[in-house]
């Protein structure tokens, strides 16, 4: 395992955000949504690109709170801008499971 030290931990900035729209996202090489996240009035809807079809439906997803990394550079994903890092974990090493409170807190509150 490879340590950090607690400042560079604190350079992630980790939030809750709300999801809003789910849809298709035809473009990409591996099965994925295009996401708009609610982070809270002062960062506002964000777009993310998540590769979560096999375990969630689009239905689903929305209002769906989830733990979302706000200060990444935007990466372009085919002709699509990703904004922020919607997170989760593995299952059996395929299928994303996202990460996400388990009560509801206000968007945009900060992972300390």
């Amino acid at each position: 395992m490879n340590c950090i030290n607690w400042e560079d931990f604190k350079k992630v900035e980790i939030r809750v955000g709300t999801i809003i729209e789910a849809l298709d996202f035809p473009e990409a090489i591996k099965p994925a949504y295009k996401l708009k996240v609610d982070l809270g009035s002062k960062i506002g809807i964000k777009n993310s690109s998540a590769q979560i079809t096999e375990l969630y439906s689009k239905d689903e997803l929305i209002d769906q709170q989830v733990l979302v990394v706000v200060n990444l550079n935007p990466k372009k994903i085919g002709p699509f801008i990703s904004e922020c890092l919607v997170t989760g974990f593995y299952k059996n090493n395929k299928d994303v499971v996202l990460a996400t409170p388990n009560k509801k807190i206000p968007d945009g509150s900060l992972l300390e």
